[in-house]
């Protein structure tokens, strides 16, 4: 029986003698082996796979084994490269990574496609700032409402139907707007961004904990910010066919408007307008479909279907009542994402009004913003292999509460330059705080990653007060405030865990 930290040295965990026959730890395996033999009882040995899950025992089944300490010492044993360090992936795992790693790349070409439908919408329907936020609403309400049915779905039929019937959403509402285009109606609009989001919930709630749990525990932060890193790709490539595509670049004076009524032709430049965001959605659709049918044809690797099996029969979500570091994480996501939405919504807006910079310039410094963000998602995926992932991105909070001060208190090119900074250092947070908050979760980790995508509601709630705040000040700056103190909780959390690891690996140990 062994009891207390791990040791630092290899060699002192090569061999555990007990009462029976000599029991092999991961140490002794080279790297490559796909399968580790480790003892659950005295007399009974199990088969496990490169991430430490059990495939197969010799004797009865055991009672699942999830504690944090005995899950953490196996990963951090159970895959190393040959030069010591832990491997971001195990063998086997590359075409299933690249796969729904493209899923990341995939939905931020809808998540900031917003950007540019809100301010399409304001132009095309005669909407309030308030009125075209409504779009984040409607957009986030599908991931709250849709999150949570999807990991108990992927509880129960796994990860690929989780990720198919996501596809599908995701496309069916993507073709949902040439009807809607058709008909004019700006509710119809609305239904079916619900539709896109309620796909993209069934993405995000098996795209995240699939790709934390496709290798070691120790890797899981960096291995998720650099499947993450695709998703600014995504939204980059997406703002940019969105300001190419759907900005007509018309801005009519009040003079021009008021004559055009006149004239019986300000409705049917509307409708056009209007018709202007079909095309790309339709494009959108298509690869959706395309996308669908790769995955479906994709076999997973064995060690993700035993977890499955295991979160079927032994998790209990009321576990995660206790679990204080995930109730942190999702109060914190909440913010994160109602912070960034917001930063992002109103971009075009402050850049208008205060550097009076023309909608398609705007609409190009909102592209830039989604490059600064990509770069800040490879960068961190890097920096985490050396630097601990909380105190880095408690790091990266605070710059970003003081570059929106100076947004605040400095309108202009000033203010303008340092929003559009934040996306660098925002980048690593939502990957990070899900990556940390699923620790620990044992068999529960679908139920809780699926609550944890739930907490995007945020960019449905603080993004109208975002918009209800600047119609009252009468200034974007002022509004500004909302996603500030959206940061300072994601600097809190981000404290709370760097404390919570600590803790962890003082107390570590495992049992044989």
């Amino acid at each position: 029986m062994l009891n207390g930290a791990v040791s630092h040295s290899r060699a002192h965990t090569r061999s555990v003698r007990t009462p029976g026959p000599r029991t092999t730890l991961p140490g002794d395996l080279h790297p490559a082996k796909k399968r580790h033999l480790l003892p659950l009882l005295p007399g009974k040995a199990a088969l496990r796979d490169p991430c430490g899950t059990i495939v197969k025992e010799n004797s009865s089944p055991p009672k699942p084994m999830s504690g944090p300490s005995y899950t953490r010492e196996l990963d951090s044993l159970a895959e190393r490269s040959p030069g010591g360090a832990t491997a971001l992936l195990p063998p086997g795992v590359m075409r299933p990574f690249v796969l729904v790693t493209g899923l990341f790349f995939l939905w931020g070409i809808p998540n900031n496609l917003n950007d540019v439908l809100i301010r399409q919408f304001m132009k095309s329907f005669a909407l309030s700032r308030f009125q075209a936020g409504l779009v984040q609403s409607a957009f986030y309400m599908g991931y709250f409402l849709l999150a949570l049915p999807a990991g108990l779905l992927m509880k129960r039929k796994g990860y690929k139907v989780g990720f198919l019937t996501g596809l599908l959403l995701f496309a069916v509402g993507c073709f949902l707007f040439l009807p809607a285009a058709n008909s004019g109606r700006y509710g119809f609009f609305l239904a079916a961004l619900f539709v896109v989001a309620s796909g993209l919930a069934f993405l995000e709630s098996a795209s995240n904990p699939f790709i934390a749990g496709l290798g070691p525990t120790a890797t899981a932060a960096p291995r998720l910010n650099l499947a993450q890193a695709f998703n600014p790709v995504g939204a980059f490539l997406g703002v940019l066919a969105g300001t190419a595509f759907i900005l007509s670049g018309i801005e009519l004076t009040a003079e021009q408007t008021a004559a055009m009524r006149a004239a019986g032709t300000y409705a049917p430049y509307l409708h056009r307008e209007t018709l202007r965001v079909v095309t790309p959605y339709l494009l959108l659709g298509a690869l959706a479909a395309v996308w669908a049918v790769l995955i479906g044809l994709t076999r997973f690797p064995a060690f993700v279907q035993a977890r499955e099996h295991t979160a079927e029969v032994a998790g209990n979500w009321r576990d995660l009542l206790g679990k204080p570091h995930f109730l942190f994480a999702v109060a914190a996501e909440f913010a994160y994402v109602g912070a960034q939405v917001g930063t992002w919504s109103y971009f075009i807006q402050y850049a208008q009004e205060y550097s009076h910079a023309p909608e398609r310039v705007a609409g190009l410094l909102m592209t830039g913003t989604l490059g600064a963000f990509g770069l800040g998602r490879f960068s961190s995926a890097a920096l985490m292999r050396r630097f601990d992932p909380a105190r880095l991105m408690a790091t990266y909070a605070v710059i970003n509460v003081c570059l929106l001060g100076v947004g605040i208190l400095h309108p202009g090119w000033t203010g303008l330059l340092a929003i559009f900074v934040t996306s660098f250092f925002m980048s690593l947070m939502f990957p990070t705080i899900f990556a940390l908050g699923i620790r620990d979760l044992g068999p529960n980790t679908n139920v809780g990653g699926s609550v944890l995508v739930m907490s995007v509601v945020g960019g449905a709630v603080l993004t109208p007060i975002m918009g209800l705040a600047a119609e009252h000040a009468h200034a974007t700056a002022i509004a500004y405030q909302v996603p500030l103190y959206g940061f300072v909780v994601v600097g809190a959390y981000a404290w709370y865990m760097t404390r919570y690891t600590a803790k962890q690996r003082m107390v570590s140990s495992f049992d044989l």
